[in-house]
């Protein structure tokens, strides 16, 4: 299989995985600097003027996707799972959020069998059963004097992302020759555009000028979004598809430990449960979807 042996590319994964998982540390220490949604706009039109400069580089063209799906699209996965995520870290930890994030793969399958008519195979049911014992544990109901704001908005980040993935799914089944960078680029220009007009709509605390502001904007604009979706075009061509996959699993895990290292965030027994249980079902679901893969190449 190509790439199975590739040292670059490996390395491109590790250097991914890290961008990626450091990239929750960095969201969550501006959040006293710059309000969420201001946060969100700002990043995401950076990054997307960025991936429109690789766009013309890779000389493919500059055409858009098709409109409505594209802006759908856009508005799901950078306003909704961008703009949620960023909100739940204002009252959130840094790694609690990401894993709650990362919860995306079950909704896709919870998704696609309402709306793709997708049928649930044993080993998934058993990775949703896992998965939800998990978040029962990280939201603990129980606990009712605790906030629920931010779990429950790291969750629809979950959904939004997971949305947008059984969207695109689709549009790539109709439109067979749309390219995955020139589909990136073109919905986060257009969900930076939305989450540009709710950041002037929506009350926010003053933009504090910081050092750090400049600073996230570039690590998020610059090396988490151009350099990253760069990175992961790149593991993907070069690596079989069920390694590349373990990148969704090390962020969120590296997440946790990074926001537990540098942030001091102790998940503590019941909360570390839950996302350990969380981890194993992706872990569950990676695994079946390698399986199902093999069956298909045989």
């Amino acid at each position: 299989m190509a790439g199975r042996a590739n040292p670059v590319a490996f390395g491109g994964l590790a250097a991914l995985t890290l961008i990626w998982s450091y990239s929750w540390i960095v969201m969550k220490s501006v959040t006293p600097y710059m309000g969420a949604f201001d946060f969100a706009a700002a990043r995401s039109l950076l990054g997307a003027l960025l991936l429109f400069v690789v766009l013309r580089v890779r000389g493919r063209g500059m055409k858009p996707p098709p409109f409505w799906p594209t802006l759908t699209i856009g508005l799901l996965q950078t306003g909704g799972m961008t703009g949620f995520s960023q909100w739940a870290l204002v009252s959130g930890g840094a790694g609690k959020v990401a894993i709650l994030t990362y919860t995306m793969p079950f909704w896709v399958i919870l998704l696609a069998a309402l709306f793709l008519n997708e049928r649930m195979r044993r080993i998934q049911y058993l990775a949703i059963v896992i998965a939800a014992a998990g978040l029962i544990l990280v939201l603990q109901p129980w606990r009712m004097s605790g906030s629920w704001q931010s779990p429950l908005l790291a969750i629809l980040s979950g959904v939004s992302w997971g949305a947008s993935a059984v969207l695109a799914k689709r549009v790539y089944a109709r439109y067979p020759s749309v390219d995955l960078l020139s589909l990136t680029t073109w919905q986060m220009a257009a969900g930076a555009l939305v989450l540009c007009v709710v950041a002037l709509l929506v009350p926010q605390q003053p933009v504090v000028w910081h050092p750090y502001v400049f600073m996230a904007l570039t690590y998020n604009a610059v090396l988490a979004t151009a350099l990253g979706w760069v990175l992961w075009l790149y593991v993907l061509k070069n690596l079989p598809a069920g390694v590349a996959g373990l990148c969704t699993l090390a962020v969120p895990v590296c997440g946790v430990l990074l926001s537990w290292w540098l942030l001091g965030e102790n998940p503590g027994a019941v909360e570390g449960s839950g996302i350990t249980l969380i981890v194993l079902a992706l872990v569950v679901l990676s695994q079946g979807g390698r399986q199902k893969a093999s069956v298909q190449r045989v």
